[in-house]
């Protein structure tokens, strides 16, 4: 993890902790049931790999936390910035809000990001965990767990992501978030 930010969730500007400390990341999401790991990336994969390639360099990891978790489907999912093309910003920008409500899913939501960046909001107890992940983070939030994902302006990342059945990663969005009013991705790491 770059950087946790714990904030109240009834008071956006107040920072209750914000450390780029791995091991107190570490607690404080386990505090909360969320797992996490830190990978070595592969070094030697090529930016323009494909969905085979980046699985076959995580293989053992990713066989290791398909068994543990019951995972059986595991995917890519890419975001590569190309913000002189209309269509993409248009694209990105869906892809951006549409996760920027708070929701939860029916089963963990496991992500491990190859490249790039992306912060997951968990609004657990009371409060607010803003984690931003980066290359080499694996997230597991357990189900059911309230959040939210921002993907950044310009979103520019690969995540692999496993799934324990063909609809795990579908949304149950709440009637009213508070998602709006905490500061985005881009906001967090321009405090850094």
């Amino acid at each position: 993890m770059t950087l946790l930010q714990i904030m109240p969730d009834d008071a956006p500007g107040t920072v209750l902790l914000r450390t780029e400390d791995a091991g107190a990341v570490r607690r404080e999401l386990a505090g909360i049931g969320v797992r996490v790991e830190h990978w070595e990336t592969a070094a030697s994969l090529p930016a323009s790999a494909d969905e085979s390639t980046i699985k076959d360099a995580y293989r053992h990891d990713i066989d290791r936390i398909s068994a543990e978790g019951g995972y059986t489907l595991v995917d890519v999912v890419r975001m590569i910035p190309n913000p002189g093309d209309p269509e993409w910003v248009k694209l990105a920008a869906q892809a951006r809000s549409k996760f920027l409500e708070e929701h939860f899913h029916k089963e963990d939501e496991v992500r491990f990001f190859v490249d790039g960046t992306g912060c997951f909001y968990l609004h657990v107890d009371g409060k607010v965990y803003a984690t931003v992940c980066t290359a080499g983070d694996l997230l597991s939030v357990p189900k059911r767990t309230v959040h939210w994902f921002d993907m950044g302006r310009t979103p520019s990342f690969t995540a692999i992501r496993f799934f324990q059945q063909e609809d795990g990663w579908i949304g149950e969005f709440l009637p009213e978030s508070i998602a709006s009013r905490f500061p985005r991705l881009d906001d967090l790491l321009a405090r850094v």
